[in-house]
């Protein structure tokens, strides 16, 4: 019998997962202040411009984790045609999809992003507003989450609602925030999780 040794994908599992993380940081600071400028040229309310990004990128988790999904069910139905070992057909189907994460169609994710935004009841903006101008936002953000799924545990952001308790320890409040007030109005970007637990936090205003 062939003993399963864990495959490249599991051994390379800390530093990807610290590289993936301080990357969604960095989108954070300088990628989600670009959109938020891009979007301030066309439209003057900052709630419904924070609004839009936080759900670019929920949005953008979305369609990325679908598409590995899909992906990871393509390579696991052709490696396992010739799988004799010695790592487990999954930890071979890992390292497949972390060699060859190009060949992830992040265009058809940003696609769906975009879509998805444009049904979404909570967004209101002016008619001439084509949501590919924070496509950069919306492919770096797909790029990561989509990487974020080849890690062990996967790594996913925390979906937010209107008016739920404010939690200090997912989210740290936005400066324009009543520092008093017990309930979110909204959120400005999401908290990033591993299995239930918060690891990095989101950002969100509350108001009375």
């Amino acid at each position: 019998l062939r003993s399963c040794s864990p495959g490249r994908a599991r051994r390379t599992n800390a530093s990807r997962r610290a590289c993936l993380v301080a990357r969604f940081g960095d989108i954070y600071a300088q990628e989600r202040l670009d959109a938020e400028t891009l979007l301030r040229t066309y439209i003057s309310d900052i709630e419904m411009v924070q609004r839009i990004i936080y759900i670019a990128a929920v949005e953008a988790f979305h369609a990325a984790k679908m598409a590995y999904r899909q992906f990871k069910i393509r390579v696991r139905e052709t490696l396992s045609l010739g799988h004799s070992g010695p790592e487990s057909l999954e930890d071979t189907v890992l390292d497949y999809i972390v060699r060859h994460e190009d060949l992830y169609d992040v265009q058809a994710s940003v696609n769906e992003v975009i879509r998805s935004m444009n049904i979404n009841p909570k967004i209101s903006v002016p008619p001439e507003i084509d949501f590919i101008v924070i496509s950069t936002l919306i492919r770096e953000l797909c790029c990561v989450a989509f990487s974020m799924q080849t890690l062990v545990p996967p790594l996913d952001v925390a979906f937010g609602i209107d008016g739920e308790l404010f939690s200090e320890t997912k989210y740290h409040r936005s400066f324009d925030s009543d520092f008093t007030a017990a309930l979110v109005a909204y959120h400005v970007w999401p908290a990033l999780m591993e299995n239930d637990v918060v690891i990095v936090k989101g950002e969100a205003v509350t108001k009375r």
